[in-house]
Parts: structure tokens; sequence; C-alpha cells
């Protein structure tokens, strides 16, 4: 048995027919191919899977592709804008706020999330914002400060680049 659903995703509309209890996150890396979103604890803690649903956070391993029907879901894929990296990522980027990467689209999505609402956070409130996602690498100093950065608008402008895989 399966359930009918449609949502916009990264401002694009997708309809598909999912089993009942298929994880939003399978949804979007199976189905959709955006493998952005990671899986890596599976039960919520770590905050890799991080995605928007109607502009809110969520754990995307905890929510079933069927709660998102008829929502609106942004990915890492789709915060970039325009050709270019947003200013979350590209901080990101400027900072070397990545080491492995598996946690960074997590942080991304999350801290993008946290400058709609709080444009221009204290380090305290940075902290508490992104407290869901966990990174293992990078002893967060240079995440904090490249949310520091985005949220100051000191990010430099950084062109998307095409796939060199992609024929």
């Amino acid at each position: 048995m399966s359930v009918s659903i449609s949502m916009t995703v990264n401002g694009w509309l997708h309809e598909a027919a999912v089993e009942p209890r298929a994880r939003l996150l399978d949804f979007l890396r199976e189905d959709l191919g955006l493998t952005g979103t990671k899986e890596g604890c599976g039960t919520g803690d770590c905050g890799s899977c991080t995605v928007l649903l109607d502009g809110k956070p969520v754990n995307s391993c905890l929510t079933l592709a069927a709660e998102a029907d008829g929502a609106s879901v942004t990915t890492v894929e789709g915060i970039a804008a325009d050709g270019y990296l947003n200013p979350v990522q590209a901080a990101f980027v400027d900072a070397g706020a990545t080491q492995c990467g598996f946690c960074t689209p997590g942080f991304i999505v999350m801290a993008t999330a946290l400058l709609d609402d709080i444009p221009n956070p204290t380090e305290e409130e940075i902290r508490y914002g992104l407290a869901g996602n966990l990174c293992r690498c990078t002893g967060y100093d240079k995440i904090i400060r490249a949310v520091q950065t985005a949220a100051a608008g000191d990010s430099p402008r950084i062109p998307l680049r095409p796939n060199s895989d992609a024929s």
C-alpha cells in the first residue's frame, strides 16, 4: 500500500507515491536524488539530516514523507540562490568551518533558519540555536565564527560551480 504525496522541494513541485512509513530523508535522497541531506544517527540526535519544512528546521530522519504532503521543503541544495552560495554557505567555506563535511549540510540549514529568526544573534544564541547539530571534527569554533560572519553581512560572494561529473 502506498500514499500519494505532493510537496514543493527547493521550489519545485514533486508528486509521488510513497510507503506510509517512508521517511522524508529517504524520499529526498533516494527518490529525488538530493543527497546533500545526510543520515548520521537515524534517531534525531545529530542534526545531519536537518531540512526546512515550511521554513522551520526538522530532522528529516524522524519526519515521514507523508507528513510533508502539501508542504514546502528546503534542503541544503535549495539554500543557494541566483548562482551563488548563500551567506551562511559562503561563510562556512571562507572560515574553514568544515572538515569531513558530513555534518555541514545540517549546520548550514539550521544556521540559515536561525538567522531568519534572529538576524543578529549573540554567540550564546548561535550556540543554543545550533545545539541540535553535532560535529566530531571542528570543535565548533569555526562554525560559530562562520555564523557570526554571515550575520554581520561579511560573507564573501562565492559562485556555484557546475558539477564536473555531469554529462
